[in-house]
């Protein structure tokens, strides 16, 4: 009986998905440096962080982060300062010498990929506001606790499904080939993409107000 709403659902969050962002940038920077490995852990970390955005939706705390604007702003900081954290980070890096294996270019174990993915989606306010929206407006208040919550379990797996798809595609020797041209200027040019991110993220409420 909950099949049109879990379309529809479905739907919204893959339109939501498949856009660039933050968990896109970083998983498409792990994979291209690290391999397909690196790029999957990070790719399954970005689809743990949503049991993060799901668990509070439930509980009723996003309502509480969306009524106190302070927290909500600290919650952008926080997400902003990681952002170029990883950003600054990735513009350090050095050329890769021409005979190393592809595989060693990445100084990432998969725990801190994993991390990396899970943060960076955990501390992501657009996720925030999308999953406010989506147990506000689209899930009925009338749907059962269980029901919603096997909801965000599809969320969280069709989100790791996607990304891993993604990690699998740039994490391709011939993709990785393809870029490593580049050598250390795609990372640092993914650098530069994740710390626009991130200050856009923490001047965003000065922009709207100018």
């Amino acid at each position: 009986m909950y099949l049109n709403e879990f379309l529809l659902v479905a739907l919204v969050h893959l339109l939501a998905v498949i856009s660039p962002g933050p968990d896109f940038a970083v998983v498409i920077r792990n994979s291209v440096s690290g391999g397909h490995r690196v790029g999957l852990y990070t790719a399954v970390g970005v689809g743990t962080g949503i049991f993060v955005h799901v668990a509070y939706s439930l509980l009723g705390i996003g309502l509480i982060v969306s009524q106190s604007v302070w927290l909500f702003n600290l919650m952008k900081l926080l997400a902003a300062a990681y952002l170029i954290y990883i950003g600054v980070r990735a513009l350090r890096a050095q050329p890769v010498s021409a005979d190393q294996p592809l595989t060693t270019a990445s100084q990432l174990s998969a725990r801190q990929a994993f991390i990396q993915g899970f943060i960076t989606n955990g501390l992501n306010p657009k996720a925030t506001l999308f999953f406010l929206s989506l147990f506000t407006v689209v899930i009925s208040h009338d749907t059962p606790l269980p029901v919603q919550a096997g909801y965000g379990v599809y969320l969280a797996f069709a989100t790791g499904a996607w990304f891993s798809l993604v990690a699998m595609l740039f994490s391709r020797d011939a993709v990785r080939r393809a870029f490593n041209r580049l050598g250390h200027w795609f990372d640092r040019l993914m650098g530069g993409v994740l710390i626009g991110l991130g200050l856009h993220l923490a001047l965003s409420q000065w922009l709207k107000r100018g």
